[in-house]
């Protein structure tokens, strides 16, 4: 039996066949194995390695697009908490002005009535020192009147003890009283 090593199959019958690309049963049985083999390597890593992996991938996908998705709520809340943040500056300022507006109209008030209050009070005093003036005047009119009777009385008591009689006495009293009284209550 010849035996033909190489690129061709040995035949039973000894003779060597002409083969398409050298192709037998055995490297075609051989191949289809192979293959078979490695698509169930496929498989295999594919559930054990590329399924893990792509659950981590879009795990991850997931959460990158999550942080994305927060950032921009955040963005957007922040530009409404800016945007809130600078209407209330602008209506603090607004504000200061009607609360230093109604201060000064509050201390304007006070001041009116603190001077209101001391004119009244000046007029009160002045009224007074007036009042006073008036009285202490008729004290000393009615010193003066007092005085002035003592004095009288002294002289008609010396006249009349020297030369007139009780009734002389008593006219001239009356007519010397009547004569300072008239003239003194009048001023």
């Amino acid at each position: 039996m010849n035996t033909l090593v190489g690129a061709g199959f040995i035949l039973a019958t000894g003779q060597m066949e002409p083969r398409l690309f050298d192709l037998d049963l055995q490297l075609i049985a051989d191949a289809a194995l192979m293959i078979i083999a490695v698509f169930a390597l496929f498989l295999i890593a594919s559930k054990m390695l590329f399924n893990p992996v792509r659950d981590m991938m879009q795990k991850r996908q997931d959460k990158i697009k999550g942080e994305l998705d927060s950032a921009a709520r955040d963005m957007e809340d922040a530009a409404k908490l800016k945007a809130d943040y600078e209407s209330k500056i602008k209506n603090i300022d607004k504000e200061a002005e009607a609360i230093l507006s109604e201060a000064r109209k509050k201390a304007l008030a006070n001041e009116n009535r603190i001077i209101a209050e001391a004119k009244e009070e000046a007029a009160r005093i002045i009224e007074r020192a007036g009042t006073e003036a008036e009285l202490e005047k008729k004290k000393a009119a009615d010193d003066v009147k007092r005085e002035m009777i003592v004095i009288a009385s002294m002289m008609a008591g010396k006249v009349v003890n020297s030369s007139i009689d009780a009734a002389v006495r008593d006219s001239l009293i009356d007519e010397t009283l009547k004569e300072i009284g008239e003239s003194t209550w009048l001023s």
